[in-house]
């Protein structure tokens, strides 16, 4: 993408302050999957909190600050945001308050996206079946899914997405996130993935909208000239919400995309859709949770400006040409009425000259006699 569209776009999510986040109750210690590559926050309610990690994957350490991490920001309020968190980063993380007095622990695991495993139920097509992994017991691989997301449009067809993680049980054990269980056991498995499912839906409009905010105009965007392609990164898209992208106005849907039946445009999966690749210019637009956030318009090439030139400037042409018609009607008809009018007020004149009155008349006939 090229720079100027990424700055736009990289300034567009702050400004507007909204981020995925997950919570945990406080003094509690949760457990949670995730995918790599998505930004999210951990919510830690306490004003000028410290946090600190352990790493799980690799060598073992001690708990460190998140001081001197380049892809991690405390928030003011206390809670900690991740932006395009890697595999690597699975681990504990713990939010202290000011007094020293840990406020929550998030045990998270962030699976790698770049392996997940995506399927369409209206076509057909089946998510990983369960598999025994053998570390010393029969430990069952599985996947478990999330809850549906909403449908990504209402009143017309639409498409919906759940995620699924991977998880490794031991006989009579709880289940944990395959990556927090494995720590430092490296094992490979094509079994070891995410998934994202995806199936048609239908439903009706309502007004309980989460967003409320005013969608922005990104002007002027460009294909690569090597390339020939540009991505689009929606503002507010997320894997974790609903989504939906619009190509002049003509919904784009991971059942054509998943069916090999549009090559125009490609919907990244590992973002949930949230970055687009276009081929083709077209007006693009991009709604999270049914409603519109972005829309970005396409950069007119100097052939088309030049065409565009040609055609305004014989519209002017003609314009002026129907214009000047019509002055010369006008100033014809002008001439007309005044030749009119100037012969009436002659043969006025000349009646009025050759006729005399009714006295004058009088008087001649009394002097004959």
């Amino acid at each position: 993408m090229p720079p100027m569209l990424w700055l736009l776009l990289n300034f567009a999510a702050p400004a507007l302050g909204f981020y995925f986040s997950i919570s945990c109750p406080s003094g509690k210690q949760c457990q949670q999957a995730l995918l790599s590559g998505n930004d999210i926050l951990l919510y830690c309610n306490s004003s000028g909190a410290h946090w600190y990690y352990l790493f799980t994957q690799g060598k073992k350490g001690r708990l460190a600050s998140l001081t001197n991490i380049s892809n991690m920001e405390i928030m003011p309020e206390g809670s900690l945001l991740i932006k395009d968190p890697s595999p690597s980063q699975t681990g504990l993380y713990h939010c202290w308050n000011k007094n020293g007095r840990q406020v929550v622990q998030y045990e998270i695991d962030f699976q790698d996206v770049s392996t997940l495993h995506v399927t369409h139920k209206d076509l057909g097509q089946r998510p990983l079946q369960n598999e025994t992994l053998h570390l010393g017991s029969k430990e069952l691989i599985f996947t478990r899914w999330e809850p549906w997301q909403d449908c990504n449009r209402c009143k017309e067809p639409g498409e919906r997405k759940r995620l699924g993680y991977c998880y490794i049980q031991e006989p009579l054990e709880e289940a944990m996130p395959c990556w927090l269980y494995l720590g430092e056991v490296l094992v490979w498995s094509s079994r070891l993935r995410p998934e994202l499912q995806v199936e048609a839906c239908h439903v009706q409009c309502t007004n309980n909208t989460q967003l409320r905010v005013d969608y922005v105009i990104f002007d002027n965007f460009r294909l690569d000239e090597e390339t020939e392609f540009v991505w689009l990164d929606c503002p507010l898209g997320s894997m974790y919400r609903s989504l939906n992208w619009h190509a002049n106005d003509i919904p784009l849907t991971w059942e054509s995309q998943l069916s090999g039946r549009d090559f125009t445009t490609f919907l990244d999966p590992s973002t949930g859709g949230r970055q687009l690749r276009v081929f083709q210019p077209a007006i693009y637009k991009c709604f999270v949770q049914q409603e519109l956030v972005a829309q970005f318009n396409p950069a007119a090439s100097p052939e088309t400006l030049e065409a565009q030139w040609r055609e305004n400037d014989a519209q002017w042409r003609e314009a002026r040409n129907a214009l000047q018609g019509r002055a010369d009607s006008v100033l014809k008809g002008l001439k007309l009425v005044l030749l009119v009018g100037t012969v009436l007020a002659l043969l006025g004149a000349l009646l009025k000259f050759m006729r005399p009155s009714p006295g004058k008349r009088s008087k001649q006939v009394l002097v004959v006699k």
